[in-house]
């Protein structure tokens, strides 16, 4: 069992940052590939960003690639989103996922835990 709590989110203006945390409770935290998904209202939840389990290697939606930046701390049982070139479209709940597996994956229903979402705005 893994439990994250997401935090970081905000309202910022766009072309600005914002970066968002997920602390995860439990020993195996890098057991888990990790994921940032989003959801914007009437839309479903779309990946971000996904990492590997040391962290080597990260992966993108094309929305995010060249502005975000998804890292992790084993040490610190803690992931990243570190978001760039903020722009309206961006404006979701942001929630961090883990995946019990040491392959990555894009789709939500790969995912096995899941934290409660943190809200990002970003006003034009």
């Amino acid at each position: 069992q893994v439990q994250l709590v997401e935090s970081g989110g905000g309202l910022v203006q766009a072309g600005g940052s914002l970066r968002l945390s997920c602390a995860a409770s439990g020993r195996t935290f890098s057991s888990y590939v990790m994921g940032w998904f989003r959801q914007a209202p009437g839309k479903e939840r779309e990946f971000v960003s996904s990492i590997t389990r040391s962290g080597g290697r990260t992966y993108y939606a094309d929305s995010a690639k060249g502005r975000f930046t998804i890292s992790r701390d084993n040490a610190k049982n803690t992931v990243y989103l570190q978001m760039n070139s903020l722009k309206p479209e961006d404006t979701a709940v942001y929630y961090c996922a883990a995946r019990y597996s040491r392959d990555t994956a894009s789709s939500s229903h790969d995912y096995d835990f899941w934290g409660q979402g943190t809200q990002v705005t970003v006003s034009s």
